[in-house]
């Protein structure tokens, strides 16, 4: 009769191969014990564990870097069940029912660099479930109950520095933080997978996923049809993300983005590309190596400027590495003016403007409020009758007195000027009235007539020399 959870049997039980443990298929409710202290693989798979509790080895397996325990009925982690094997490299806790992460559960795997817990039942990751796995590289979280996704992990890199490949495809996620994952570089958005998520259907989704497919990223170039969102609606029909230029909502269709700047503008280019700690080599457009007066940062990036007319063109950048290739282009315009330039003539323009306006109001004020210092005004003596400050010629007053003038046999035609008050001038906007002023200044002809022949009279026909 087979045994179940008992001691290690490598005939009838498990399969004991050099430093290999299989115990698979076994029906085993328990990790069977002792284990040699040379295992390096132990494989556990598709038994009945439930509970992995911190005592199931009893002395450390230092030897130990692949546990494998997929396809168990495991709803519990204790806290301290990975004290004893801190060498790990491979855990694989799949296709069990798992439904919560505890804070720092993992932390004594400090070299564990794959972690397998895909198909269970986690709805609920504590942000601090993942600290100490500082070499972790591969996490795989799909086909769970996740709706928030865990931005933290790829974001702060202090928290999992080496972490190239984050799995959160096939949960609930019902919103993403799409600013931040545009700001990601490459090399983690080519494996970040959030495919086949409740995602409701926006332009700003499509914006996102159409531009990593234009860089042709695996995570979704690999899962094109898988990357699919919700319409609004009862029905909550999917539809591909990559169609909602087209159908829909109609969104912009997306192009690759190429640099542009101004005139003594520094630019920085990125070579963002999908695999980490690549070599990088630049070549200026008219395949011109770099020059040592341009500046190349640390994580490979291009600085150019104070920038010309002339740096327009295409600049390349050569990725390489001992397993993968790649070669971006980056095309750069640059405008024939400063950035400045249109902010200055705007500027000017507006200062223009107001430069107009004062004076006009300057010549409304000069024409329309100049007070009035004629003798026919009240109060006016007739010695300030020679006034510069006249108005308009009354000219069928002025008729009517070069007719008197000349029959009295003087050589000279002589007119009087007529002024309004300053009521009769705000009245009639500007406009005077010459028959109010034949009525105004009828008292005062017979006066003036005997001025008639004074040159410097204001009535006088004759220019007035000063």
């Amino acid at each position: 009769m087979m045994m179940i959870g008992g001691p290690l049997d490598c005939e009838e039980t498990c399969v004991c191969a050099s430093n290999i443990v299989s115990c698979s298929k076994k029906n085993l409710t328990y990790v069977p014990t002792p284990l040699p202290n040379y295992t390096a693989v132990l494989d556990l798979s598709f038994n009945s564990i439930t509970r992995l509790r911190a005592e199931w080895t009893p002395h450390p397996l230092n030897r130990l870097h692949s546990l494998i325990l997929s396809h168990n009925n495991l709803t519990f982690l204790s806290s301290e069940a990975f004290v004893s094997v801190t060498k790990l490299h491979y855990l694989d806790l799949s296709f069990n029912s798992l439904r919560q992460l505890d804070e720092c559960i993992f932390e004594p795997l400090e070299h564990l660099e794959v972690l397998l817990l895909y198909s269970n039942c986690i709805s609920q990751v504590n942000r601090a479930a993942f600290s100490g796995l500082d070499n972790l590289q591969r996490l795989y979280l799909s086909q769970n109950k996740i709706s928030r996704f865990p931005l933290e992990l790829v974001k702060n890199r202090s928290r999992l520095k080496a972490l190239r490949l984050l799995d959160v495809s096939s949960n609930k996620i019902k919103a993403l933080p799409l600013s931040d994952l545009k700001a990601l570089p490459a090399w983690i958005k080519n494996s970040l997978y959030f495919h086949n998520n409740p995602l409701p259907c926006t332009c700003d989704l499509h914006d996102l996923v159409a531009h990593w497919h234009l860089k042709a990223l695996s995570s979704t170039m690999d899962f094109k049809e898988s990357h699919t969102c919700l319409l609004p609606g009862l029905q909550k029909e999917k539809m591909a993300i990559l169609d909602l230029d087209k159908h829909y909502l109609n969104c912009s269709e997306v192009k690759v983005m190429d640099k542009s700047a101004y005139l003594e503008q520094r630019l920085v280019l990125d070579c963002d590309s999908r695999e980490r700690d690549m070599m990088k080599n630049w070549v200026l457009p008219g395949n011109i190596s770099l020059s040592p007066a341009m500046e190349t940062l640390d994580d490979g990036s291009l600085l150019i400027g104070p920038l010309k007319a002339e740096d327009s063109g295409v600049y390349t950048c050569y990725a390489t590495s001992d397993s993968f290739n790649e070669t971006l282009y980056v095309t750069v315009t640059v405008f024939n003016s400063t950035k400045s330039g249109g902010l200055e003539n705007l500027k000017t323009a507006y200062t223009t403007l107001i430069a107009c306006l004062v004076s006009l109001v300057m010549v409304l004020i000069y024409l329309y409020l100049t007070p009035c210092r004629c003798a026919c005004c009240p109060g006016q003596g007739l010695e300030k009758s020679d006034s510069f400050h006249s108005s308009t010629v009354s000219l069928s007053q002025a008729h009517e007195e070069t007719g008197q003038e000349r029959g009295e046999g003087r050589g000279f035609a002589y007119r009087h000027v007529a002024f309004m008050q300053p009521k009769d001038q705000l009245e009639q906007n500007g406009r005077l009235n010459p028959i109010e002023e034949d009525e105004e200044c009828q008292g005062d002809r017979e006066r003036r007539r005997s001025d008639a022949e004074s040159v410097s009279s204001v009535c006088s026909d004759t220019p007035m020399v000063v």
